[in-house]
């Protein structure tokens, strides 16, 4: 912490501390075998160290507390609290003290005062005593100006400053990945690393939806008990430079999934809310801004399919459910062609008349199809056509389907 103190000689002293937890005494254990020459003197010595823990004295952690050495290291999300005196060192009554707070950011001042009216007197030998809060919300340079103002008891008015430089740095890197799933789904991967040099205990990393999704957490799996586990175990810490990720499923509100053309474009999906404690439960807490995905286009009409088995049997027909919907501004006349291709065989008539469709309206289209070969076959061969502006679009690989033989054979 840099102190710029004025030159001018005044009755009052003004002295800041920054408040902070202490920390576990730690100590260097020096041991040697029996045989040597020292023999049992160090132990004897670590026995008789009152730091250490009796029984336990090769540890490095001790039992007792630390009071911080220097100003230390404030972090984004992190609260700042300091302890603010005005002592009068002369000894004469001094009136109207006035103690102002202000906190100076690369883009804002913040007061911190609890108080700002004037203390009518402070006699000689006595203190003014005050303790500021204040939630980091940016990084980097940051300066506590505190101002103090009196009068002497022959009236004359005096002023002095002090400024507090300190910085504020960043605790984690968070990265974020948006996957898009086939269906209106959308899948997000929180990369969050710890930058600082001690251990974090995650209490909360969760995601806040936008109006436009509901979000599933997928950051758990279920225990023998049925019930929900974390999937980092029961102790979520965090220790320096590790990299955890999070997943979450967005799905569109029903309200919205409805509407085509509402979900195009640029997206808001939400934002991260992320609370740790560090030391002795120290807590942090930080917000990122709102998460933007660039939704995929889909073009002037959308095809996608709500029902597909998992498995099929070879040379049997099987229905799949296929969702189409119209994402232009404009009314469409629809005409479905299906053709076969090597693995995949339609069954029904191809040509068929949708009729027209709506901007932002769907339908559902049941259909039925076969293959003929085994493994692991893509859905292809589904032509839509819109006969108002002769625009056809063609769809292939839809979806991916298991085709198995029913048939076995056992020979002896």
């Amino acid at each position: 912490m840099d102190v710029n103190q004025a030159k001018q000689e005044h009755l009052l002293a003004l002295k800041v501390m920054r408040l902070t937890k202490p920390t576990l005494f730690t100590n260097l254990p020096v041991t040697c075998e029996d045989r040597d020459l020292p023999g049992d003197l160090f132990s004897q010595l670590m026995r008789n160290d009152p730091s250490t823990i009796k029984g336990a004295e090769n540890l490095m952690l001790g039992e007792m507390l630390t009071l911080p050495q220097n100003f230390g290291n404030i972090f984004l999300g992190e609260t700042f609290s300091s302890y603010i005196s005005v002592h009068n060192d002369s000894s004469q009554v001094v009136k109207d003290i006035l103690v102002k707070a202000d906190l100076q950011t690369s883009s804002q001042r913040l007061n911190l005062s609890a108080s700002n009216s004037a203390v009518a007197e402070l006699k000689s030998e006595c203190c003014i005593d005050d303790v500021i809060h204040h939630e980091v919300k940016e990084i980097g340079t940051h300066i506590l100006v505190c101002a103090v103002s009196y009068t002497t008891q022959y009236g004359e008015k005096l002023y002095f400053r002090k400024f507090f430089k300190f910085q504020v740095l960043k605790p984690l890197d968070v990265k974020t990945k948006f996957y898009n799933a086939e269906t209106d789904e959308v899948f997000l991967e929180a990369q969050i690393q710890n930058i600082t040099t001690s251990p974090m205990f995650m209490e909360k990393v969760s995601l806040e939806p936008s109006m436009m999704y509901n979000v599933t957490e997928l950051n758990t799996v279920t225990a023998e008990d049925d019930s929900r586990e974390s999937t980092f175990g029961k102790m979520s810490y965090l220790q320096p430079m590790d990299t955890r990720q999070y997943l979450y499923c967005l799905k569109p509100k029903p309200e919205y999934a409805e509407k085509a053309g509402v979900i195009k474009g640029v997206t808001v999906i939400g934002k991260l809310d992320i609370v740790w404690k560090t030391n002795l439960g120290e807590r942090g807490r930080l917000q990122t801004s709102q998460l933007q995905r660039m939704a995929p286009g889909y073009g002037d009409i959308r095809l996608s399919l709500e029902v597909i088995p998992d498995t099929v049997n070879l040379e049997e027909p099987f229905q799949i459910v296929c969702k189409i919907t119209n994402c232009s501004e404009r009314t469409m006349d629809l005409v479905l062609e299906m053709c076969n291709t090597r693995s995949i065989h339609w069954c029904g008539i191809s040509g068929h008349q949708l009729g027209k469709l709506s901007p932002a309206a769907s339908l559902s289209l049941p259909l039925t199809l076969l293959s003929s070969v085994q493994g692991l076959q893509s859905i292809s061969g589904l032509r839509l056509t819109d006969t108002f502006l002769k625009r056809t679009y063609e769809y292939d690989d839809v979806a991916q389907v298991c085709v198995i033989c029913p048939y076995t054979s056992n020979e002896s």
